[in-house]
C-alpha cells in the first residue's frame, strides 16, 4: 500500500492542478505542451522618432538546441509579412530595405533583439519575433510607434481627387506618409476635428469629428466616422498624411514673393521652400509660430499657430492655418524654407 505523498510532492501535483484551472477558466482546454523559449516583452509598444534608433525587445529563457529567430514586419492592409532578418545566434542576414538598416543587438547569449537604426515613417507597424526550433515555433509581437503629427491634406485642384494611391504619392511628396487609423484616432484625441473623408493607410476612409454639426456627418457622438474600406482605383477623397521630427529645420522670409520668387529666397539661404509635411512638424515639434501666411513647395499658402489669438487666424485652438492655393504669380506672401 503507497505511503502518504510527501510535501515537495504534494505542492507539484497542487501546482499542476491550479494551472490547469487557471486555463480552463481562461477557455483553454489544456495548458500548452512543451517549453517556452521566449519571453513576453515588458512593453509590447516601443516609441521612437524619425531619425533615431529603435530597439524592439526580444529574448530567450533559454536555448533550444538548435534554432533560428525570424525578424518580420506585418504590413497593415495587406495581409502579409515582410523579413527583415534570420539568424542562428551566432551569424545573422537580413533582407528587403529594412534589412540593410536591421542588426542584432547581442547584448548577451540569450538576446535576440532587433535594432533599428536611422527610423523612417515607413518603419512603424507591428513586428514579430518568431523562434524557429523545428518542434515548435513560437513568437512575440512588438509595435514601434512614432511620434507624429497628421494632416489632411487635398490638392489645388479641390477635395475629393485622389484614389489611394495618389493619396499616397501626394502623402510622400510632403514628406509624409498615408497616416493609419491608430494615427488617426490618436490625432482625434489631440484636437483633429476634419469634415472631409481621406484615404488612411490600410485602405479605408474616414475623418475626425470633434464638435458634431450637420455638415459634417449630421448630428450624433463625436468621434472617427468611418465609410470603411473603398476601391483602391476607382473611389476618390482626400489624405490623411502623418510625418514626424526632421532632421533639419524651417524658417519664414518676409516679404511680398511670388512663388517663384520664394524658391530663389529659399536657395539664396542654402534651403529648399519647405513642404506642408515640414511645416507641421516644425509647429508640432519646434514650436513654430509665425503669424505670417507663406508659400509652401505645393504652392499653398499656409502659417503655425501654437499660440492663438485674436487677428491671428480667428480659431481658438493651436494648429496650421491655410489660405488654400492662390495663383503663383501674386506677390502677397513670404515663403517658409527648409534646410538640413
Amino acid at each position: 500500500m503507497p505511503g502518504p505523498l510527501s510535501l515537495p510532492t504534494f505542492c507539484h501535483f497542487l501546482l499542476l492542478w491550479a494551472f490547469a484551472i487557471f486555463h480552463k477558466a481562461l477557455g483553454d482546454t489544456a495548458p500548452h505542451p512543451g517549453p517556452h523559449y521566449l519571453l513576453p516583452p515588458i512593453h509590447e509598444v516601443i516609441h521612437s522618432r524619425r531619425g533615431a534608433t529603435a530597439t524592439l525587445p526580444c529574448v530567450l529563457g533559454a536555448p533550444p538546441p538548435s534554432y533560428k529567430v525570424r525578424w518580420s514586419k506585418v504590413e497593415p492592409g495587406e495581409l502579409r509579412e515582410t523579413l527583415i532578418l534570420i539568424t542562428n545566434g551566432l551569424q545573422a542576414r537580413g533582407y528587403g530595405p529594412l534589412g540593410g538598416r536591421a542588426r542584432m543587438r547581442r547584448g548577451h547569449r540569450l538576446d535576440a533583439s532587433l535594432v533599428i537604426e536611422g527610423v523612417r515613417l515607413e518603419d512603424e507597424g507591428r513586428y514579430r519575433c518568431e523562434l524557429i526550433n523545428g518542434i515548435e515555433d513560437e513568437s512575440v509581437a512588438l509595435t514601434l510607434r512614432l511620434e507624429g503629427v497628421v494632416f489632411p491634406y487635398q490638392p489645388s485642384r479641390g477635395r475629393y481627387q485622389f484614389n489611394y494611391y495618389e493619396a499616397k504619392q501626394a502623402c510622400e511628396e510632403q514628406d509624409g506618409r498615408l497616416a493609419t487609423d491608430a494615427q488617426l484616432y490618436q490625432a482625434w484625441t489631440e484636437g483633429l476635428d476634419w469634415c472631409n473623408a481621406g484615404w488612411l493607410l490600410e485602405g479605408s476612409v474616414r475623418y475626425p469629428v470633434l464638435t458634431a454639426r450637420a455638415p459634417c456627418g449630421g448630428p450624433g457622438r463625436p468621434g472617427i466616422r468611418s465609410y470603411g474600406p473603398r476601391d483602391r482605383k476607382r473611389d476618390r477623397y482626400d489624405a490623411f498624411c502623418f510625418t514626424s521630427m526632421t532632421a533639419g529645420h524651417v524658417f519664414f522670409v518676409p516679404g511680398r514673393l511670388t512663388l517663384s520668387e520664394a524658391h530663389a529666397a529659399c536657395r539664396r539661404r542654402g534651403a529648399t521652400v519647405a513642404k506642408v509635411g515640414h511645416l507641421y512638424a516644425a509647429w508640432k515639434f519646434s514650436g513654430l509660430d509665425q503669424c505670417d501666411g507663406g508659400w509652401l513647395a505645393d504652392g499653398s499658402v499656409r502659417f503655425p499657430i501654437t499660440s492663438p489669438r485674436p487677428r491671428c487666424g480667428g480659431l481658438p485652438d493651436p494648429g496650421v492655418r491655410s489660405f488654400g492655393f492662390p495663383r503663383a504669380q501674386q506677390a502677397a506672401f513670404g515663403t517658409y524654407c527648409y534646410s538640413e
